[in-house]
């Protein structure tokens, strides 16, 4: 008879930074506590576990019974604990010396609460980058977990897979083991039967090792699970024929470690850039994403997902930072400001608040609805203010020309103790960041409409032919009753595309609008604007800091008060910035001043040539709010508000999501000049 397939089983466990209260009750309720519970009672042991930093926080505030079991369970041999970074970041996005501090502070956590060493690592949406390896060995991981996909990108076989691997950067070596496709697709939405069919083919080629490695909400968390998994006994089959396969000699239910130790080595493995298929897909833009779902019709779904996948592929993770500029936004925020931190000796209050603002979730968006979750958007801002708050203490006001967020275009970084400002000039001169350190919000912090792929999938899905029920076998043969998370993305539907935005949102965004547009069509995007200067660069004439807050214009008139001078809430001797930018010569004259007080409140004049447009037309500036603000206008003007919506895909199908609120200051074109004053709400 064949040697034992070695069967490691791996369970990820996870919730972001800033989630709500009642969704870890709920997957502490519904996951976490009866599958443990389910697998001492069948004895389905040794497995490996990992439990990311923000669910540890809450569970030892909230849940630490099940904390106590773990430990248990971790103390016995029973349970394998698994090293990722502590607030479950991209490693590769990080600075090398973030994600040491990362690894680190997991390690920690897991000796001081459970009493074990953890030696392998959760790669977090298994992206991998071919330099992690060294820091990994340097962190002390002595193996890693990937995709079976990332092999075969790299021109293995899948059959070549089942045992450990060899791989290194800088002579620094680690175990690889593949994730089996197979297996992660099996669990838990076909019958067990299916999984100790497989396993026996595997057993009956020679084949040593079989790992199967994912996330543990599957088991309960997504729609249908709980019902399919625990109420109609999945888990209890499952244990069962494991339990049965392995007293026929088939598996050894076994860990990484163990398996890392006896099982022979596969050789070495130098492995690409990726991730999962489904996280290039999603990182690919909407067009791209169309052409390779072309690809995927010529080639045919069999031979896609089971041959050629791994070498027809989508965009890399990092590709999210080009698709989305929010997040790109906050990630090089956070890496300016990592920086900014071991430059003022890397004090731990700041230090920490920075490696919760890394947590992945909200930097991408695939079938979960990541970067369109506002509260989890805000939880990162919240933190970077934490971060720069602390980092800040007792500084004046001040101004730097630089390219935050790596771009290729210079933006002014304004900043005190109390606030921080981002200013692009390639943008018009408009704000894509104000943080009040104070409450932790960033009154920027909008999201985009923009067309994502699944939208037009969906009004597709609503017209097109006939579906099978979720869950269903068309060919009854694999037994599965609960739908996978695929099966619910091609239920989608839609009636109607969603708006789209002319232009990605920001705060003071000047137009020029015809006179007969309506508020129903700006709120759609369905216009075209007389003049831009939203996409325009504009050039920096003057940058000066004082301490009155009086100002004039060339004629002496004032422009920052009323009509005594005294400035609208301002003090007189409050410290300022102020910004001064113009267009290009020749082109209509626009002339735009964003003064910054030392508070974070900002006064933006704004003057235009009233000849070069219609005498009906309006100018306009618009700010898209993502936190309450006050927005004082003068003169009075015919200002239009509007709460901007987004609707994007999640595990319950779509989400409207309120992303902020667009407030649009118009002037009649004749006036010449106005101003806006944005304070705190």
């Amino acid at each position: 008879m064949s040697e034992p397939v070695y069967f490691a089983f791996g369970l990820h466990a996870h919730q972001p930074v800033g989630n709500f209260d009642h969704v870890f009750e709920e997957h502490l309720r519904d996951v976490y506590e009866p599958f443990l519970t389910r697998a001492v009672e069948g004895d389905l042991f040794p497995l490996t576990l990992h439990l990311s930093g923000p669910l540890l926080d809450w569970l030892e505030a909230n849940g630490s019974g099940y904390l106590d079991l773990v430990g248990h369970l971790a103390s016995e041999g029973k349970l394998e604990l698994l090293l990722a970074g502590y607030y479950e970041p991209i490693l590769p996005s990080l600075l090398r010396e973030d994600r040491l501090d990362q690894i680190r502070w997991m390690r920690e956590a897991i000796r001081s609460r459970f009493g074990v060493e953890a030696r392998g690592l959760w790669l977090t949406e298994r992206v991998w980058e071919p330099d992690l390896a060294g820091d990994l060995a340097e962190a002390g991981v002595e193996y890693v977990l990937v995709d079976d996909r990332h092999f075969v990108a790299a021109g293995f076989s899948r059959d070549q897979l089942h045992l450990p691997f060899r791989t290194e950067a800088g002579g620094k070596s680690l175990g690889v083991f593949a994730i089996d496709e197979q297996l992660r697709y099996f669990l838990p939405f076909h019958s067990p039967a299916d999984t100790v069919e497989y396993v026996r083919q595997l057993q009956g080629k020679g084949q040593r090792l079989a790992v199967a490695a994912d996330d543990i909400e599957k088991f309960g968390g997504w729609p249908g699970t709980r019902e399919w998994v625990y109420e109609k006994g999945w888990i209890d089959e499952f244990i069962r024929a494991m339990k049965e396969l392995e007293e026929e000699g088939g598996i050894r239910m076994a860990t990484f470690s163990q398996a890392l130790h006896d099982l022979p080595s596969g050789g070495p493995a130098y492995l690409p850039s990726s991730s999962y298929r489904e996280m290039e897909e999603w990182a690919l833009p909407s067009e791209a994403f169309h052409r390779m779902e072309e690809m995927k019709a010529t080639l045919g779904e069999e031979r896609f997902s089971k041959g050629e996948s791994p070498l027809i592929r989508g965009s890399h993770w990092r590709n999210f930072l080009v698709k989305y500029p929010e997040s790109n936004r906050m990630h090089k925020k956070a890496m300016a400001l990592s920086t900014l931190c071991r430059e003022k000796g890397d004090p731990e209050r700041p230090r920490r608040a920075l490696g919760a603002a890394q947590c992945n979730d909200v930097y991408w968006h695939g079938v979960f609805g990541g970067l369109y979750l506002r509260h989890l958007r805000d939880a990162v801002w919240q933190q970077l203010a934490e971060a720069e708050g602390q980092l800040r203490k007792g500084e004046d006001l001040a101004v730097e020309k630089v390219d935050l967020d790596l771009d290729g275009h210079e933006e002014l970084w304004v900043h005190s103790a109390d606030f921080s400002a981002l200013v692009s000039p390639s943008r018009g001169g408009s704000v894509e960041e104000l943080t009040l350190f104070e409450g932790g919000e960033n009154l920027a912090n909008v999201l985009t409409r923009r067309r994502e792929a699944y939208h037009q999938n969906s009004v597709e899905n609503s017209k097109g032919a006939d579906r099978e029920e979720p869950g269903t076998d068309p060919d009854g043969d694999n037994g599965s009753t609960a739908p996978s998370i695929h099966d619910l993305e091609d239920e989608l539907r839609f009636a109607e595309l969603p708006p789209v935005d002319p232009e990605d949102r920001a705060l003071f965004q000047e137009r020029v609008l015809p006179g007969d547009l309506d508020l129903e069509a700006y709120r759609a995007g369905r216009y075209e604007p007389l003049q831009s200067w939203a996409k325009e660069t504009l050039r920096l004439v003057s940058l000066e800091e004082g301490n009155s807050a009086h100002g004039a214009d060339a004629e002496g008139a004032p422009i920052w008060g009323d009509e005594n001078g005294a400035a609208n809430g301002a003090t007189d001797d409050q410290p300022w910035a102020e910004l001064v930018f113009e267009t290009a010569e020749g082109a209509p004259r626009f002339e735009k001043r964003l003064r910054f007080s030392e508070d974070g409140s900002l006064v933006v004049h704004l003057s235009w040539d009233p000849s070069a447009y219609p005498p009906d037309s309006f100018f306009s500036t618009e700010l898209s709010l993502g936190a309450q603000g006050q927005v004082l206008p003068t003169p009075d003007s015919k200002t239009w508000r509007f709460l901007i919506s987004t609707f994007s895909k999640s595990e319950r199908g779509f989400d409207e999501t309120v992303q902020g609120e667009s407030v649009t200051v118009r002037w009649p074109i004749r006036t010449g000049q106005g101003r806006v004053r944005l304070t705190r709400g």
